[in-house]
């Protein structure tokens, strides 16, 4: 949000960070001044009163709820479900397309009466920097904007938390003004200006320790600080850590580093799509890729074979896994960590991306007293989250759910996981085989992939089990196609398939910079829609912002296509028709393709049609 004129001139600055606005106004107590009660013989509010305002969830809640964005039922819903800090709240509202960055600030800043600025618009400058140390904007979360001789102003996003104005006030012997700005725009000059710091540190160090091998053996990694890094470890040690610590910041669900001929290249898959980030130099990698495979747990001395482990990171505010893969390439080890954050995964329903009437339909499936539900989908499309949604619905003192999975990613409490080791051999049909003896309610295979394993879950949906499993097929109608190319029977498919699940992952648009869109009628056919009833429709698309790194996306949400049986595709799937056949009279009967499901999503302004487009091909 671009910074308001003010008539009158800015206090002098230095002549190098000077800003379009007047910090003056917007001092501790020119802000307590404007909020004093008028009257005769009020006198200036204390701007250390300002710490006594309240900071709790409802109480901001008060604040957007007057602001017109939000309901009171809304916030002490989130409250309830567990969202008991103001950034967690903001958080949620945001992800959940209530409200955007600017909304917050906006509201927040009104209410405070504080200024809001773009810190794209301040030239920041080594004089500026030098202003603040690096652990004190990250312990505080600031940026400084201008200063001279007797003031600093800085940009803050929490006008609730004064520590920082207290603190530097002392600390600087100056008056400190503050103004509002968004979270992402703080955190992205961080990194870019003090963060920077650290990364060349880090590579001058390298570069006066390179000729030593990095052969010391480390115990299994434990905890990473964010805040500040123990500058007595190993440079390969502290490097590492940065990289987790930016993959954790920028949402990434997996980090790939892989050898080149002239260096060592590092990617972050971010929703779905892998970006670069900056490179360490050729002679890092032996150090890196030792660092990474001590705190994985692998054999260091094993070059030429693929091998698998698991880190565990503790964070300040989170704890998360990754599942590490390492295989031998022609310039050395190529390693792949999968991120796997179980706050993500441990959804409800409501928050994998159903529409309504698909989340109505799909908790009557899940109620089944027995039967196959099966998701299918490529891997990565979020099959996992949508059957741990549904396990967690039924997961409850009276059901007795089992697992069998290869790997166990997310631990699920309540739930019985049995992991699956082939090398002892614990298969899936030898797992399933044990599951039936424990007298389960609920079963859940991670994958068909041989006739053992689906004859074995077609016998325990047949003898009174719920079977959840997952199938490799391009459609959810497909999927019975699959099973009997396996060799199941047709007739053992048709009376054991409760329905069939298909689902993509689709990028959605980033809330803080979407915007209305015309689309041409082309498009518009090519989603196999009538033009001439949408004629004066309006549609949204990502403008692109600091907060999306200009992708105009960020987070993803599902499309999914339900294939429920009924008499009549069961006496389709005996006969064996055509999976052509199947689906044609599966949408005569209602069922929603994946490219409908994701066009109702479109007018929804949650995705575009470039990703429903991409994503549904085969449709």
């Amino acid at each position: 949000m671009a910074a308001k004129k003010e008539p009158n001139p800015a206090p002098p600055v230095a002549p190098d960070t000077s800003s379009s606005f007047d910090p003056s106004k917007f001092s501790v107590a020119a802000v307590a001044k404007a909020k004093a009660p008028t009257g005769g013989n009020s006198a200036l509010v204390d701007p250390k009163s300002l710490a006594s305002r309240p900071k709790t969830p409802l109480a901001l809640g008060s604040i957007l709820e007057e602001a017109g964005l939000v309901s009171r039922d809304m916030i002490n819903e989130l409250v309830q479900t567990g969202n008991e800090s103001a950034q967690s709240l903001k958080r949620s509202l945001i992800q959940h397309g209530v409200l955007n960055e600017e909304d917050w600030i906006s509201a927040l800043a009104e209410d405070f009466g504080m200024e809001v600025i773009d810190l794209a618009k301040v030239k920041v400058t080594p004089q500026l920097l030098e202003q603040l140390e690096k652990k004190i904007v990250k312990k505080y979360h600031i940026f400084p904007v201008a200063f001279n001789d007797e003031e600093i102003t800085i940009a803050m996003s929490d006008p609730t938390n004064v520590e920082p104005i207290d603190d530097l006030g002392k600390l600087l012997n100056k008056r400190v003004v503050a103004v509002l700005a968004p979270e992402d725009q703080i955190e992205k000059l961080i990194r870019k200006h003090y963060e920077g710091d650290v990364i060349g540190e880090i590579y001058e160090e390298f570069t006066q320790t390179s000729a030593n091998p990095f052969v010391k053996t480390v115990e299994h990694y434990d905890r990473i600080d964010l805040e500040e890094g123990n500058r007595e470890q190993h440079p390969a040690v502290r490097f590492v850590d940065l990289v987790f610590r930016h993959a954790v910041h920028d949402g990434a669900s997996d980090i790939h580093i892989e050898p080149t001929r002239t260096g060592l290249r590092l990617r972050f898959r971010i929703d779905g799509v892998l970006q670069d980030i900056p490179s360490p130099p050729k002679r890092w990698q032996n150090m890196i890729l030792s660092r990474l495979k001590v705190m994985s747990l692998m054999d260091l001395a094993i070059k030429r074979e693929p091998q698998d482990g698991r880190i565990k990171l503790t964070f300040p505010d989170k704890s998360l896994d990754l599942r590490v893969s390492c295989i031998p390439s022609i310039y050395g080890e190529t390693i792949v960590m999968r991120i796997l954050n179980t706050a993500e995964v441990l959804r409800g329903l409501d928050e994998v991306g159903f529409l309504p009437d698909t989340i109505q339909k799909f908790r009557h499936l899940i109620r089944s007293p027995n039967g196959i539900i099966l998701m299918t989908g490529p891997t990565g499309s979020g099959k996992t989250t949508t059957l741990n949604a549904a396990l967690s619905t039924l997961n409850n003192t009276e059901t007795k759910i089992i697992t069998a999975e290869d790997p166990v990613e997310y631990q699920v409490p309540g739930v019985n996981q049995i992991q699956i080791n082939e090398e002892v051999g614990l298969d899936f049909p030898a797992a399933l085989r044990s599951m039936l003896r424990m007298s389960p309610d609920v079963i859940m295979v991670g994958e068909i992939r041989d006739l053992d394993t689906a004859e074995i879950a077609v016998r325990a949906a047949l003898t009174g089990h719920l079977v959840f499993s997952t199938l490799h097929t391009n459609d959810a109608p497909s999927a019975t196609i699959r099973l009997i190319d396996m060799g199941v029977k047709p007739f053992l498919v048709a009376t054991s398939v409760q329905a069939v699940i298909a689902q993509r992952l689709i990028r959605r648009i980033c809330s803080n910079c979407k915007r209305q869109v015309t689309v041409r009628p082309e498009v518009l056919i090519e989603m196999g829609v009538d033009p001439a009833t949408h004629a004066d429709a309006l549609f949204c698309k990502g403008a692109g912002c600091e907060r999306c790194n200009n992708t105009g996306y960020r987070g993803r949400v599902a499309i999914h296509e339900v294939f429920e049986m009924n008499p009549e595709l069961r006496k389709m799937v005996v006969r064996s028709e055509s999976n052509v056949k199947i689906k044609k009279l599966a949408i005569s009967l209602g069922m929603r393709t994946l490219r409908q499901d994701g066009f109702e999503k479109i007018v929804l302004g949650w995705t575009t049609f470039e990703e429903v487009m991409q994503a549904t091909q085969m449709d």
